[in-house]
């Protein structure tokens, strides 16, 4: 008990540190900011307090597979941090923020062609934007996406190369998967399948929708100002980590569907062999 409690809050201030990294690396941020912050920093440590000191999951799935979540947290701290960095270089720079901006400079002009998701992050700018403001939604789009891309290919790597999650030993799908429900009607195999797919294909198309309903809705309700420093690393991190989420977690179910079929077929087998000629 006392040792899951030292992970739970272990893993609490982590993510603390995670919503308070912006306010504490910029510098200079309003004391509004700071309050809203910290706020959003106490709710979730809280939130992923209670969630890990708990014998069974009821919010987060794969809690006992890792290093899913482990992978997903890496990515979007990584994110939040180099943004932060690179925001901080336009007032304090030095040799870090430097090498930082330069590489995201050079993957957002690298992948900024027609219909790219970066090329519609820069449209949905207003038509009166800066170039500084262009540049600077152009480089973080592209640092945002080329982190997501890494964290996607190494948990591929993960799946498909060291056979996760069996490597782990036995997998509990109930305990992994709190969200899902198996009685709700169905075989659980099929239905796994159906919500791995459609994970995947909503995490590929959402970069490319989020920028044009943004634009539409720009007529409706007021615009979201990336001019902003605080507002540009939450907007671009939500844009590039929420879709790489989906696609992870719809491979993990796809993944536990394999492993339930093939569970199956091997019963089958046995179940043939012991029948009587």
């Amino acid at each position: 008990m006392f040792g899951r409690i030292i992970s739970a809050l272990t893993r609490a201030l982590l993510v603390a540190l995670l919503f308070a990294l912006p306010a504490i690396l910029m510098p200079s941020v309003s004391a509004d900011a700071i309050h809203i912050m910290l706020l959003f920093a106490l709710f979730a440590a809280l939130l992923v307090f209670i969630e890990y000191v708990s014998t069974y999951p009821s919010i987060i799935e794969f809690r006992y597979a890792a290093p899913f979540n482990r992978l997903r947290f890496l990515a979007v701290f990584l994110t939040v941090f180099t943004l932060s960095v690179i925001a901080r270089g336009e007032a304090s720079p030095n040799a870090l923020t430097s090498f930082l901006h330069a590489l995201g400079f050079i993957v957002g002009d690298a992948i900024d062609f027609p219909y790219s998701p970066v090329r519609l992050m820069v449209i949905m700018l207003p038509m009166d934007a800066s170039a500084e403001l262009i540049l600077s939604v152009r480089t973080a789009s592209g640092m945002a996406y080329l982190i997501s891309l890494c964290a996607l290919t190494l948990f591929f790597f993960f799946v498909r190369i060291l056979g996760w999650p069996a490597r782990n030993g036995a997998f509990n799908v109930w305990v992994n998967l709190p969200l899902f429900d198996p009685t709700a009607g169905g075989d659980v195999l099929p239905r796994l399948q159906r919500d791995g797919r459609l994970n995947i294909a909503l995490g590929f198309l959402m970069p490319f929708l989020i920028p044009a309903v943004v634009q539409m809705m720009s007529d409706l309700v007021d615009p979201i100002h990336l001019d902003d420093p605080l507002t540009l690393i939450w907007t671009i991190t939500a844009w590039a980590f929420i879709p790489a989420s989906m696609i992870m977690r719809g491979m993990a179910m796809l993944r536990v569907a394999s492993m339930i079929s093939e569970n199956r077929r091997r019963a089958y087998a046995a179940a043939r062999g012991v029948q009587p000629a």
